[in-house]
């Protein structure tokens, strides 16, 4: 139940982010700069993790319960983090270790918070979602 909830929670949000990727990157990248297009995408991924949070939360919440909702949202936060080395290593040529200290310091640090965010999402949304 747990592995099944973190592979839907990140199918969830890693489709945004891929979806919302296609635009940023061709498109607003060359418009304004990598970190303001960062910038611009990452309260539409704020919205995308919440929706998704609440979703699992509802459908997951009374069957794996809090715990097992944090422990579906550090999953899947660790599999974000993955896909990200995949992409960094296999599209962009970087190695592992690049992928995640040669962020911008501004945008970095925002995407390392909503990954943060992602990891707890389920697990906040849980306890609002279960009956005390």
């Amino acid at each position: 139940m747990i592995a099944r909830a973190a592979a839907l929670y990140f199918a969830l949000v890693f489709g945004a982010g891929f979806a919302l990727g296609t635009i940023r990157v061709p498109w607003l990248e060359p418009l304004v700069g990598e970190r303001a297009a960062v910038m611009i995408e990452a309260p539409l991924m704020l919205v995308a993790i919440v929706l998704a949070a609440c979703f699992i939360a509802r459908r997951s919440a009374g069957r794996i319960g809090t715990r097992g909702l944090l422990a579906a949202g550090a999953a899947a936060a660790l599999f974000v983090l993955a896909a990200d080395v995949a992409v960094g290593v296999a599209l962009r040529g970087m190695t592992p270790a690049q992928v995640f200290v040669e962020r911008d310091p501004v945008s970095g640090t925002v995407y390392y918070a909503l990954v943060a965010l992602f990891a707890l999402a389920p697990a906040a949304f849980g306890r609002r979602a279960r009956p005390s």
